[in-house]
This record gives structure tokens, C-alpha cells and sequence, in this order.
């Protein structure tokens, strides 16, 4: 498996631009356009701050609602801005040391892309009629379009894409080698990657690299092996959702034998993804907030420990350094996880959290074993676990207590024998 550097140093911020900035939520064309990208800028220093190397742009090519319903692939959604106003945005981001990657929605188009527009026009007798997925004119549809075609989840403003047609692939690629021409971006996240034919990316790979040999190739993923697309061929990394879930579920039952289990199946000696950097993270756009998700709040520290020392790439959620809240079941959908947030009011907002971000940055740029070591497992209890990660003759310890209550834990590593007093929902780590 290739190495990128970069990425292996990396701590990722994942933003989702349409809320972050406060865009209206429909595109109404020149009624709702504005410059709001540029509000990145002024982000910045507060990412630098805590650590930040990279940053994932959630969708922000021209679309009519929440991004991902994609009009233009060669466009800056227009209520961001326009693409002069991106290439600022990144060539700030690149003076800052920050790489930039971009949300990749190629499973499915929006009812206002060009192709499905021209085909709604002229039927049978249109030139794209072959790039969509299961299109039959026979059928009909919630639009009463007197088509039907097939599309993600069921969701009929979302329109599949046929990548088994070469027009299609070739289209999706002109668009990739346009943004990494003129605009330096470096790397792409593949929405709904599972749902895409994966010779595509096989394709996508081969050419990305022919462009930029430390491009990076990240898929979402939520379940099954990961192996699937995470090799030489097609991706560089995966969303790690089997973490996700066991490290919130973990502290929420006083259960560190679930994460635990997840980390030594995926890291540990002969894991199943040892020697791949997946994509840690603790919540992002489609799952609630994690400090919503946690029972006892004060877990929230122990929580970003482990997501800076166990193997992968960590990636925080545009807000949750500051323990937001967000539930997409508290009636405004997914919204409600997609807030807009004013950089300047937050500020002051939980300090101690982004200290100790601060200081699990810090640490893990500073510790090859944190960062390249492997996995093992030293000690696990349901309401404490220890483990290390070894590179060589270099290792860390990390030591992690789940409850109210300060605990007392002994083990012995690598011949020598450690006591030591954890704080109540404390950590401690050995480097």
C-alpha cells in the first residue's frame, strides 16, 4: 500500500461549506449568490491553532439544495461564490501549510444537471439518454416526468449515474483534472462510494496520480471490508465507521472491550488493516453531533484522546471542538447538523476542550510511534483500557478511564511495570 506523507501527518477539519456560511438552503440562481467561501479565510488561524493540516470541503459544486444533488461539476456552487473566489480560498489554505480535499458526489446528479435536463427535453432522442442508470420512458416517477430512473436510497432528486457508459467516466474525470490543474486541490472524499462501479475508480485513481502522485483518494464507507477499496488500485483510505461507532457506544456502557475488539481486528498483529490509514472521526454531516451522542459529557475528553492515539487519520467536525450539539432527529433533519457558525463568537466557547485538542495535537505530531506505530493491546477493563503503539524501538502508551470516578491501574509493557492513578473521565499518555 503507498505511503502519502501528508496524509500520514495529517489532522484533517471537515467543513460542510453550505452551512458553515449560512447559505440559503435552495439555490434561487442570482437571488441567493454570494461570496460566503471566502469566510474560510477568516477560520484559519483558529485551524492552525488547534493543529489542523488538512481540511475536507464538504459539496460545493453548483447544486440546487444541500450540495449533493450536483448541477455543475465545473462550478463553485453559486451562494459560496464563484471560482475565482475558491482559488483564493485555496491558495490561502496552501500558504497555511493545509491541504484542501474536495466532497466527490459521482454516484448521482441533480434534476438540474445538464444531462438529465436535456434528456426531460428531448426523450429518447437525447445524446445523454445512456448516462444515467436503469432509464426507462415507459415508467413515471414522483416528478410525473413519464420516465422512471434508478437513484440513491430512493431518493428521486437524486439522479444515478451510469458508469458503465465511458461518456459518463470521462466527463467525471474532465471536471477532477480541472480542479487539480487550476485550482491545486489534493484529494477527493467519494460520496456513496459503495452504490459506484468500482472499475471507475480504478480509473479515477490511474489518473489522479498521473496529475498529482500524492493525490489522495478517501471513500465513504459504512460497511463491510474495507480491503474492498482500500488497496493500490482504488482508494487510499475509508470513513472508519466500525470506530466511529465503537468509540462513542464504548464510553456510553463503560465498555472499552468494544473498541477495544475493533481496534485489534482492524491494527492489531495480522489485523485486517494493518498498515492502512483509515479515516478516524468522532461525528460529521449525516451522524449526530458526538456530544450529543455521549451520555456523560465529560467523556468528551477521553474521547478526542483516543481519536488522536489509535492508528489512522484524525478528523475533527467543523464545531465540535467546541462540543456543539446536533441531532438530526430533533426535527430539522439533517440541518441540524449542518449549522452556520460565527468563527468570531466562538472563541471563548469551551476552552478547555480546545486546549487539550491543542495539546493531543501537538503530542501526536511530535510521536512517530503515535502516528506510524502499530497497535497493541496492553490492557483492557469495561471502564479502563491501556494500549500502545510501537514503532521499533520508539513506543507510546495510552491510558484511558471512562467513569466519574478516579481509578488506580497496573500493567506491565515491554518489562516495565507502571501504577498509576487515572482521573475521573482522564487520560494519560507515556511517550
Amino acid at each position: 500500500m503507498r505511503k502519502i506523507k501528508w496524509v500520514e501527518n495529517a489532522l484533517f477539519y471537515h467543513i460542510y461549506p453550505l452551512g458553515a456560511f449560512d447559505c440559503p438552503r435552495e439555490n434561487k440562481g442570482e437571488e441567493t449568490s454570494g461570496h460566503r467561501i471566502l469566510k474560510l479565510i477568516d477560520w484559519l488561524p483558529h485551524l492552525k491553532n488547534i493543529g489542523v493540516t488538512a481540511i475536507y470541503l464538504g459539496p460545493i459544486w453548483e447544486s440546487g439544495t444541500h450540495g449533493y444533488d450536483t448541477y455543475d461539476y465545473f462550478k463553485l456552487d453559486r451562494r459560496l461564490g464563484d471560482n475565482d473566489d475558491l482559488k483564493r480560498v485555496i491558495n490561502n489554505c496552501h500558504e497555511n501549510d493545509i491541504k484542501v480535499v474536495l466532497d466527490g458526489v459521482f454516484n448521482h446528479i441533480g434534476r438540474g444537471h445538464k444531462a438529465f435536463m436535456d434528456i426531460l427535453k428531448n426523450r429518447e432522442q437525447s445524446n445523454y439518454k445512456d448516462w444515467i442508470s436503469g432509464l426507462n420512458f415507459g415508467g413515471n416517477n414522483y416528478y410525473n416526468d413519464g420516465l422512471s430512473y434508478d437513484c440513491w436510497a430512493g431518493a428521486q432528486c437524486l439522479v444515478k449515474l451510469n458508469h458503465y457508459n465511458e461518456n459518463v467516466n470521462n466527463h467525471i474525470l474532465e471536471a477532477v483534472g480541472m480542479w487539480i490543474d487550476e485550482f491545486d486541490i489534493d484529494g477527493l472524499r467519494l460520496d456513496a462510494a459503495d452504490c459506484i462501479q468500482r472499475d471507475f475508480f480504478k480509473k479515477l485513481k490511474s489518473y489522479t496520480e498521473s496529475k498529482k502522485p500524492d493525490f489522495w483518494l478517501m471513500g465513504e464507507i459504512i460497511h463491510g471490508d474495507y480491503n474492498i477499496y482500500v488497496n493500490e488500485e482504488m482508494m487510499d483510505a475509508v470513513t472508519n465507521y466500525e470506530c466511529w461507532k465503537g468509540i462513542y457506544s464504548s464510553h456510553n456502557d463503560h465498555n472499552y472491550f468494544e473498541i477495544s475488539y475493533a481496534m485489534k481486528r482492524q491494527w492489531g498483529k495480522g489485523g485486517l488493516y494493518s498498515g492502512k490509514y483509515l479515516y478516524n472521526f468522532l461525528d460529521n454531516h449525516d451522524v449526530n453531533r458526538i456530544y450529543t451522542l455521549l451520555k456523560e459529557k465529560e467523556s468528551i475528553f477521553t474521547v478526542y484522546t483516543l481519536l488522536f492515539t489509535m492508528p489512522g487519520i484524525p478528523s475533527i467536525y467543523y464545531g465540535s471542538e467546541w462540543a456543539i450539539e446536533g441531532d438530526k432527529n430533533s426535527g430539522d433533519g439533517d440541518y441540524a447538523l449542518r449549522p452556520a457558525l460565527d468563527i468570531e463568537k466562538m472563541k471563548d466557547v469551551n476552552t478547555d476542550l480546545i486546549e487539550h485538542i491543542k495539546m493531543l495535537a501537538y503530542i501526536r505530531t511530535t510521536s512517530n510511534a503515535i502516528k506510524y506505530g502499530e497497535y497493541e493491546e496492553v490492557q483492557v477493563r469495561n471502564e479502563t483500557i491501556v494500549f500502545a503503539r510501537a514503532l521499533e524501538n520508539e513506543c507510546a502508551i495510552v491510558a484511558l478511564n471512562s467513569t466519574n470516578s478516579a481509578k488506580q491501574i497496573s500493567f506491565d509493557y515491554r518489562g516495565e511495570h507502571y501504577e498509576v492513578e487515572l482521573p475521573p473521565y482522564g487520560s494519560k499518555i507515556w511517550k
